[in-house]
């Protein structure tokens, strides 16, 4: 429940040692580079944008060429899920670095057959749709650009309709007399079309012509030198040559498959050069000196300050300016697990308090609450636990998301048996059909009570839980104002709530209409009752005086307190959101109960079973998907409208070091 301390780092040293200060800060990635403008100082800045520009495109070069060639590798070593980036030593670092031109040059040459394929399948697509276009014409036993013979016009087009050989012949030889010097022949009529070769006489030929042309005939719009069959069969055996090329192209690729280990290490090296160059290129420096500013832990600085003078003769100044710092969270091991979430919605800033271990507890009791179900909850920890245990190197993130599910697993499995959920009632429902056990007797007991038959039961639990975590969000705002030693701020602000807020709930805890809604009855003694109408009173009296104790006219200063006092009306829709805890925890148990009672109709049968698991299985991996979603999104919403909305302010900035920007490796050090 901290923010880690940060120092300012002024660091000048010579230009020939900029390339090994910048690469010794890269390889410790503890130090966040500020970009400086040069106005601020008398230095310049280099313009590094090409050269990075320039590494970056090959290393998208290199993660394309990888990309391509895991289609080709058929060993599929590793799991779909990637959770983990191969480890190398510093040598095989160094041996692809000085190897890295003969790396590039064969990562082109896996582009180049790409594109070869690519031009491939381009060229058959293009032989396949002039097929589809010459197949309509097939019957044509002539060349397509047939015109005409010594004796005769030949006509080769289309008709906009589905005509026979009798209809094209009598549109043809309309008002030509016998014997008609007209052939016709129908090549293909589908689809509203109708192909024809119409030969026809010099003598009459531009009558047909004419004839023809009033019914919509058009000219076939591509002319070929070759008879419609052969022109297939060419194309055809250009579609094999095409094919084979790909063939031979795609044999050609897989033999690059060994390289994906050092197409990795290449592809994260130019990354990594491409990110120095962009730290380059805000380096403030002249002809002979360089100056870099930036931030690193307070327990780093003096360790990074020594080594930066002993080996790169540099001067070293550390500052301190808390209000400027990046923000980077400490916590223990159970409570970081939650720190994505507080990220989710934003850093705090220095000097104000870091919720996130009192968020951890709360996230997780609330979490369990709204899933609810043990068997969901066995699953959600064994498979998280099992990820974790395999993958020990993987990303921070992904790390603390894994472990923040384990941990809500264990708390959903605790509220599954406390309301006796186990895939909702699937132990009774199998122990009723397929075992015999009498309909009466129920085999899983919830430990505290059932839900479904008690929801009044948990309504009312769960608006105490929510009352819980809202007043810790109170104590929060608290204990800020302590640390600012803001005494009257914590008396006016905090205590007067607590004493304003608890007097009302004490009040109506008696009363007629609480017992209808909740149908339990609260009879306090007559002090409690006097007390809590006492500490409600005093409580509304400190808040309409003090809430705009800023300023100095009595008359602003006490509309503002009873403007404040409005907003009870606020904590009464922020107690009321956890009701969504009983909303979603039951909507778990039904739909679950639903799916057992399904899966069970068939009874107790050999089909029966099949049936079961089959309705058992599906069901529930549905409902664990949907519910958990709901599950994590409430979740975040109770945190981050109910509880941060008493006290947190976010808008700090995340602790970005500058450091090697690896996708696919981890350099073991030697």
């Amino acid at each position: 429940m901290a923010i880690v301390e940060m120092r300012r780092l002024n660091i000048y040293s010579t230009k020939k040692h900029r390339k090994g200060t910048l690469e010794f800060l890269q390889d410790i990635g503890a130090m966040e580079i500020d970009a400086l403008e040069s106005d601020d100082i008398p230095f310049e800045k280099m313009d590094t944008s090409g050269e990075r520009i320039r590494f970056q495109k090959i290393a998208d070069e290199f993660d394309h060429v990888i990309e391509l060639l895991e289609k080709y590798d058929t060993s599929k070593k590793g799991s779909l899920l990637k959770l983990e980036n191969d480890l190398v030593s510093r040598k095989e670092y160094r041996d692809m670095e000085k190897d890295r031109r003969l790396y590039y040059s064969k990562a082109n040459d896996v582009l180049a057959l790409e594109k070869e394929i690519a031009e491939s399948k381009a060229t058959i697509t293009r032989k396949q749709n002039k097929i589809a276009t010459l197949s309509p014409w097939s019957k044509l036993d002539i060349p397509l650009n047939s015109e005409k013979t010594k004796c005769t016009k030949i006509f080769i087009g289309t008709f906009p309709d589905t005509l026979t050989e009798e209809a094209v012949t009598a549109i043809a030889t309309e008002g030509l007399e016998e014997p008609i010097p007209v052939t016709v022949e129908v090549l293909y009529n589908e689809n509203q079309i109708t192909n024809v070769c119409v030969i026809a006489t010099n003598r009459v030929a531009d009558q047909v012509e004419e004839n023809m042309r009033s019914h919509g005939y058009s000219k076939l719009p591509f002319l070929s030198h070759r008879i419609p069959n052969d022109a297939i069969e060419k194309r055809k055996n250009d579609i094999v040559i095409e094919e084979k090329k790909i063939e031979e192209a795609d044999k050609a690729i897989a033999e690059f498959v060994s390289y994906i280990p050092k197409f990795k290490i290449a592809a994260d090296y130019f990354r990594t050069r491409s990110e120095k160059y962009r730290v380059l290129g805000t380096l403030p420096q002249s002809d002979k000196v360089f100056f870099i500013q930036g931030w690193v832990e307070k327990d780093k600085a003096e360790g990074i300050a020594k080594i930066l003078e002993e080996k790169y003769d540099a001067v070293v100044e550390i500052e301190t300016d808390d209000e400027a710092a990046p923000i980077k969270l400490k916590n223990n091991h159970f409570s970081e697990a939650s720190e994505g979430v507080l990220e989710s919605y934003g850093l705090p800033t220095h000097g104000r308090v870091d919720p996130t271990t009192v968020m951890s507890f709360f996230y997780v009791f609330l979490f369990g609450m709204m899933l609810s179900d043990a068997g969901y909850g066995i699953i959600m920890s064994i498979a998280c636990g099992i990820v974790l245990l395999k993958y020990k190197r993987m990303a921070s993130g992904t790390n603390k998301m894994l472990r923040l599910f384990f941990w809500c697993g264990i708390s959903t499995t605790f509220w599954g048996f406390m309301f006796g959920g186990f895939f909702g009632d699937a132990i009774d429902v199998i122990a009723h059909t397929f075992f015999g056990v009498p309909q009466s007797q129920a085999v899983l007991k919830p430990l505290w009570f059932a839900p479904l038959n008690s929801p009044m039961r948990l309504l009312i639990w769960c608006l105490l839980f929510g009352i819980i975590h809202l007043y810790a969000g109170l104590a929060m705002k608290g204990y800020e104002y302590l640390k600012q030693k803001d005494i009257v701020g914590f008396f006016s602000d905090v205590i007067a709530w607590y004493m304003f807020l608890t007097g009302l709930i004490l009040m109506l805890l008696p009363t007629k209409i609480f017992a209808s809604i909740a149908q339990m009855e609260f009879n306090f003694p007559g002090w409690l009752n006097m007390l809590a109408k006492v500490i409600t009173i005093v409580g509304l009296v400190v808040i309409i005086l003090m809430s705009g104790r800023a300023n100095k006219n009595w008359g602003l200063r006490i509309a503002l307190g009873a403007y404040d006092i409005y907003g009870v009306t606020g904590w009464l829709s922020d107690v009321l959101s956890y009701s969504r805890l009983l909303a979603l925890g039951l909507a778990t148990g039904v739909i679950a109960s639903v799916i057992n009672m399904m899966a069970s109709m068939q009874g107790k049968t050999v089909f029966g079973v099949i049936i079961f698991i089959l309705v058992f299985i599906l069901g529930h991996t549905l409902n664990i998907a949907i519910n958990l979603l709901g599950a994590y999104v409430h979740t975040n919403r109770l945190q981050y409208v109910e509880f941060f909305g008493k006290f947190y302010d976010a808008g700090g900035t995340p602790f970005s070091p500058f450091k090697s920007n690896n996708k696919y490796i981890e350099i073991k050090e030697d």
